[in-house]
C-alpha cells in the first residue's frame, strides 16, 4: 500500500513536533506547520531526510556553526535556515 501525500504529510509534521529537545521541536515543528502543505513529492522526500539528521548537526547548520553537506545543500534547507521563527505569545 503506497502512502498518501496527506498521510505523508501528517506523519512528518508529528515527526517534525516530536524531535527530541523543544528547542528543535518548536523549531522544526513550525517551520512543518508553514510549509508542509506546499511542498510537492520530492520536497517531502528532502524534508524527511533532514528529520533524519541528528538534532545537534542540523542545529549547527541553522546556527551558522557548521555548513551542510553538498547532499543537504537544497531548496528545503535554504527554506528551513531562512525561516523567520516567531514564538507565539498569546
Amino acid at each position: 500500500m503506497t502512502e498518501t501525500l496527506e498521510t505523508r504529510r501528517k506523519r512528518l509534521r508529528f515527526r517534525s513536533w516530536h524531535r527530541g529537545t523543544q528547542e528543535m521541536d518548536l523549531l522544526i515543528g513550525s517551520f512543518a506547520d508553514a510549509h508542509l502543505e506546499s511542498f510537492d513529492a520530492d520536497q517531502l522526500q528532502r524534508f524527511e531526510a533532514l528529520l533524519d539528521v541528528p538534532e545537534p548537526v542540523v542545529y549547527d547548520w541553522i546556527l551558522g556553526r557548521q555548513q551542510p553537506p553538498s547532499e543537504f545543500d537544497h531548496d528545503v534547507l535554504r527554506l528551513l535556515l531562512a525561516f523567520e521563527f516567531k514564538l507565539d505569545k498569546r
